[in-house]
């Protein structure tokens, strides 16, 4: 493809609440097995984007360990390869990335190190799959001079967490409003663009110039009307995890059978980093229904419902019911987790009772005694 690929992988926000705490949004476990940001590392290698670039900044420990090996997304080569972009402190930047226009300014020798025409970039909080071929195709079928990524989100649907489109017959926008007091459409950017790489760079050094440091509100807002700017709209599945709430949205739609059909057994597929563990083992007296259980698990009681990630244990008489057990979870005999998000290496001692509600989630964060002095 003739693009450079840029996955937005550094911001945080207090919706994430204490699932933040420890770990970069876009390396957020989801579906049992995978991390946020193995969905667009694995769209940019199915597009056949061979160079990537993945700036990271908060909290981003957790997410560079799952980086730190490209094969995984087969960037592993001669040719391009996997980049991780991480503030750095030189003579002429000696701060965090204060913005996603700044992190492209402070990187701005890849963009004009590169020779691909197109670069599209991507945030890494976003579940879904895309060729972004066809977005790259219809960017340059319209003469755009950036497109943006939209989905039609249901109605009654809170959209004032995205930014709002409006779009014309033709796919032009008309208006971009960034997360909107009150939104008057239903169509949201996905955080997902095409431009041309030279004109990227003069945007970014523009806004550099004008202590301007955040590409939405500086660049897609301010030249809405100026630029050529058009939508290209998404028909299927997409879901961004930036709150607790769509977090645990996202991770119970697998519990679909068409979800889960859609990503892991239609083409293209998801990649990720593949860590070698024993299968899932089913003790006596363990009942599982309608759960995603991964590798290392060991369950004793009773599952419904529910995703448990790697190396999870359930004791005996434990009921655990719409919830989402974290990767190296310990719970212990005759315990109860319903409608909860169990943060991971948590131990849940025996007897204990955690019960949230469908409309208010409860995480639940315990020290790991397995592991304490």
């Amino acid at each position: 493809m003739r693009a450079i690929g840029i996955v937005l992988a550094g911001g945080n926000n207090k919706r994430m609440r204490e699932l933040s705490n420890k770990r970069a949004i876009a390396a957020m476990p989801i579906a049992g097995s995978y991390r946020s940001v193995d969905f667009v590392l694995s769209n940019m290698t199915n597009s056949h984007i061979s160079k990537v670039a993945v700036f990271t900044q908060f909290n981003s420990r957790s997410l560079n360990e799952h980086l730190n090996s490209s094969k995984w997304w087969d960037f592993g080569r001669k040719q391009g390869g996997l980049y991780l972009f991480t503030p750095t402190i030189t003579t002429e930047h000696n701060d965090w990335y204060r913005g996603t226009a700044d992190a492209l300014y402070q990187n701005l020798d890849f963009l004009k190190s590169s020779h691909e025409p197109y670069v599209v970039m991507a945030a890494g909080d976003g579940i879904y799959k895309l060729d972004y071929n066809k977005v790259l195709e219809y960017h340059v079928e319209k003469k755009a001079d950036i497109t943006i990524v939209c989905k039609t989100m249901p109605a009654g649907e809170d959209v004032t967490r995205f930014g709002v489109v409006k779009v014309a017959d033709d796919g032009r926008i008309l208006d971009f409003q960034e997360k909107p007091m009150v939104a008057d459409s239903n169509t949201v950017s996905c955080g997902i663009y095409v431009i041309r790489r030279r004109q990227l760079i003069e945007l970014i050094e523009r806004a550099a110039q004008e202590d301007r440091f955040d590409f939405v509100k500086d660049i897609l807002v301010r030249y809405k009307n100026m630029k050529r700017i058009y939508a290209y709209e998404l028909d299927t599945y997409w879901s961004n995890i930036a709150s607790v709430e769509s977090y645990y949205r996202t991770n119970m739609d697998f519990l679909k059978p068409e979800v889960r059909n859609y990503f892991f057994r239609e083409y293209p597929e998801i990649y990720s980093k593949v860590g070698d563990m024993p299968p899932a083992k089913y003790n006596p007296g363990a009942v599982v229904k309608n759960s995603l259980v991964s590798s290392g698990s060991i369950i004793n009681g009773v599952v419904e419902n529910s995703i448990l990630f790697r190396q999870a244990y359930i004791g005996n008489n434990c009921v655990i019911k719409n919830s989402i057990i974290l990767n190296d979870v310990y719970i212990d005999d005759n315990s109860v987790i319903e409608n909860c998000i169990v943060e991971s290496r948590d131990t849940i001692r025996a007897n204990t009772t955690y019960i949230g509600s469908p409309g208010d989630v409860k995480i639940v964060v315990e020290q790991n005694a397995r592991y304490s002095l």
